[in-house]
């Protein structure tokens, strides 16, 4: 008598009850604008998602636009360590890289730190290797975030640490995912990244084509781009080279949105 093989056992879902976001503008959700002027982004859609599936979830976001790796470190690493979050995502180091001047070998250090203090501190440290548009500001940067996220791959490797490859997702390089700044993603990049997250912590997932690029358009004219151009060069690149310059960050003085680790009903 023939008889079926024994199914394979389900592959268990993960029900981490609280998150904790550590970082910058990106992590903080710029350029994905709510109706009344705050920010979503991925880490807000992601503990959305999250806390679906865990009645009393917690979650905060102790991100902050501007932040360089040592303010981070400074601000950020030993709150997020005291939570005793299950899970803590932590992404920086990059506005570092996009100053003119640079210590890369600092930079190393301190993300090291920062790993070193949050690993103990959760049950699963995520790191990221950040979303990377393509274009001829950002070009000249390019070999310190790539340093920058060897430098990840290795504290992962070493520690335990998840790291979510979003520079290497073909879609996430398409300009038309970014926002008239040029340097943070849209509602739809977002909602991309909180995707890859979502996978990389062990769900299942709701979109697997999310590394796939969005369908070709039409490019626009050439007037419509030296517009464009001029556009962006005037509202957003000439003063954030002043603000690389000066020293200064968009986040001087400003708080975290979400500063305790508290109950979450989602977005």
């Amino acid at each position: 008598m023939q008889t079926n093989p024994a199914s394979p056992a389900p592959v268990p879902v993960p029900s981490y009850s609280s998150l904790v976001a550590v970082g910058d503008s990106f992590t903080e959700g710029m350029s994905d604008q709510l109706p009344d002027g705050s920010y979503r982004g991925w880490a807000d859609l992601l503990a959305a998602r999250m806390a679906a599936a865990v009645p009393g979830f917690r979650y905060a976001n102790l991100a902050v636009r501007g932040k360089l790796i040592g303010q981070i470190v400074d601000e950020q690493v030993d709150v997020a360590a005291s939570m005793g979050a299950e899970v803590i995502t932590l992404v920086g180091g990059l506005n570092d890289t996009l100053r003119p001047s640079c210590d890369m070998g600092r930079v190393r250090g301190l993300l090291t730190e920062a790993v070193e203090r949050l690993a103990p501190s959760c049950e699963q440290l995520v790191l990221m290797r950040s979303p990377g548009r393509r274009g001829p500001v950002l070009e000249r940067f390019r070999p310190r975030m790539e340093e920058l996220f060897d430098c990840v791959e290795d504290l992962a490797a070493r520690h335990g640490a998840l790291v979510v490859d979003l520079y290497g997702a073909p879609s996430l390089a398409d300009p038309r995912l970014w926002d008239v700044d040029r340097l943070h993603l849209t509602a739809e990049g977002h909602r991309r990244v909180a995707e890859a997250v979502w996978q990389t912590l062990g769900h299942p997932p709701e979109d697997p084509q999310w590394r796939t690029p969005v369908p070709p358009s039409a490019p626009p004219a050439w007037a419509a781009r030296r517009v464009a151009d001029l556009r962006f060069t005037r509202r957003h690149l000439l003063p954030w080279i002043g603000r690389r310059l000066t020293g200064r960050s968009s986040g001087d003085g400003r708080a975290a949105k979400r500063p305790e680790l508290l109950p979450y009903d989602g977005v």
